[in-house]
């Protein structure tokens, strides 16, 4: 079995971070392990409090998976402070990890922040020359790129000044362009590897039901990555299972619902029950 690792904060609602990593790993019919960043007193209304852990014992946690556990590839999520970008990075490095997924998580959907200002440059100098992929969304994009998040900027020119931070691909999320989702009914996002951009297209989905999107997608393309995807058809198989977990997705409380991460179980149940 292929393993693949997260290294992220755990989100006590069950809807993004470890919770929502691990459930699309095992939908992926990958071994999912996890090193805990910081703990969220967060639900489908918001994050009300947050405690980030030591980097010594989040150090204490890499160290004991990674002596033990050979990874095919890991993913990061909230790592929410500049030590614990630093550690982190610190640490795939000495273990020659492969297949890095960074998710540069700033913002919960929600709207509450979820990194310190100062670990933005830390992401950049630190993590992201080790990352095989980088996916930021829209805002973290232009935030990453020293832009006002009100600007109108296409989203190629992000995905340049992105990539030469280092990273082998970037990945745009965001759903549209240049406010174009009302138009074309279309959710995109665009990977950039240097050279070239591939444009990966679903239909929108009318919804507020989102929490946990990017970290599920993150962990999705890291788990193709394991199982010997190409970094493209990595990407559009992820795409095509985050769309799929959106469309088939259950009120789950009383604010912004998370995705149905083991969907295809339901269709199976319903299949047997038929």
């Amino acid at each position: 079995m292929k393993k693949v690792l997260t290294i992220a904060g755990s989100d006590s609602g069950g809807g993004a971070g470890i919770q929502a990593d691990l459930k699309t790993m095992t939908a992926h019919g990958v071994y999912g392990a996890s090193v805990i960043t910081a703990v969220t007193a967060q639900n489908t209304l918001g994050v009300q409090a947050v405690e980030t852990l030591n980097k010594d014992f989040v150090a204490a946690q890499l160290d004991s998976v990674l002596s033990d556990i050979d990874f095919d590839a890991l993913k990061t999520g909230m790592l929410a402070t500049k030590e614990l970008v630093e550690i982190t990075a610190q640490k795939i490095e000495e273990y020659e990890l492969k297949n890095l997924v960074v998710d540069p998580v700033m913002v919960a959907t929600s709207g509450d922040l979820l990194l310190a200002e100062n670990a933005v440059e830390s992401y950049k100098e630190l993590l992201f020359p080790l990352a095989d992929l980088i996916t930021p969304n829209l805002m973290e994009a232009k935030v990453l790129a020293g832009i006002d998040k009100e600007a109108e900027v296409e989203a190629e020119f992000l995905a340049k000044k992105l990539h030469s931070f280092g990273s082998k691909y970037v990945l745009i999320k965001g759903g549209h362009f240049s406010n174009t989702v009302q138009q074309s009914k279309k959710a995109v996002d665009l990977l950039y590897d240097g050279s070239s951009f591939v444009k990966f297209e679903a239909d929108y989905i009318e919804t507020n039901d989102t929490h946990g999107t990017g970290c599920t997608l993150s962990a999705a393309i890291a788990s193709n990555l394991a199982l010997g995807y190409s970094m493209e058809k990595a990407v559009e198989k992820a795409k095509i299972y985050l769309t799929k977990a959106i469309a088939e997705g259950e009120k789950i409380g009383m604010g912004n619902s998370p995705l149905n991460h083991i969907y295809q179980l339901d269709l199976k149940r319903e299949s047997i029950r038929g």
